[in-house]
């Protein structure tokens, strides 16, 4: 199937049928805004309710992303609502089920918390696996998604710039192209 970019009245019409059809909602930019400037927002929605001690670390974790990019946002699903993203919590490493850019599942390990490591990265850097990351390890604490690899002394939950033009170039485009923000298989990452 292709995907042609729409443009005028056909193009709006198609951006406000999207929350019908993928149960997410978008903003769509005021007209006149200049060329190259991002034409929506992907709204994710994530459940923590399985999250149990790690909740507020989740939830600082989805308003760091939210400060951090433009392209898509973090809310928390409600009540009777389907979620992007489930988060749990168990005793085994953090690791996260990607079925779709933007959809899947994280886990945030006690094994690693018991380690050392913070809660508030470990969210973030789960969270940025959605998003569309991959793990860079070894890497420096200044990267998020070196993950582990930066050491239990590293607290740093704010992915760096390259992390955040990489998700913001992710999700630039998903109002005009679905196609190009859904993965063909579930991937799973352990980190």
């Amino acid at each position: 199937m292709h995907v042609r970019t729409l443009t005028g009245p056909l193009a709006a019409a198609a951006l406000l049928s999207l929350p019908l059809l993928s149960g997410e909602a978008v903003a769509a930019g005021a007209p006149g805004d200049a060329a190259g400037s991002p034409a929506a927002v992907r709204i994710l929605t994530y459940d923590a309710g399985g999250s149990a001690e790690f909740r507020s670390a989740v939830d600082r974790g989805a308003a760091i992303w939210n400060e951090s990019v433009e392209g898509a946002e973090l809310r928390p699903a409600t009540a009777g609502q389907r979620a992007n993203i489930r988060v749990l919590a168990d005793d085994g490493w953090p690791r996260a089920l990607t079925t779709s850019l933007g959809n899947g599942t994280v886990w945030i390990g006690r094994q690693a918390v018991d380690q050392g490591y913070n809660t508030v990265r470990i969210s973030s850097h789960e969270l940025g696996h959605i998003l569309g990351l991959p793990d860079r390890k070894p890497g420096p604490c200044s990267s998020l998604m070196s993950g582990s690899s930066a050491g239990t002394a590293c607290t740093n939950p704010y992915p760096n710039a390259a992390e955040k033009a990489e998700v913001e170039n992710n999700f630039g485009g998903a109002a005009e192209a679905p196609s190009t923000v859904a993965g063909s298989a579930p991937v799973l990452i352990e980190d």
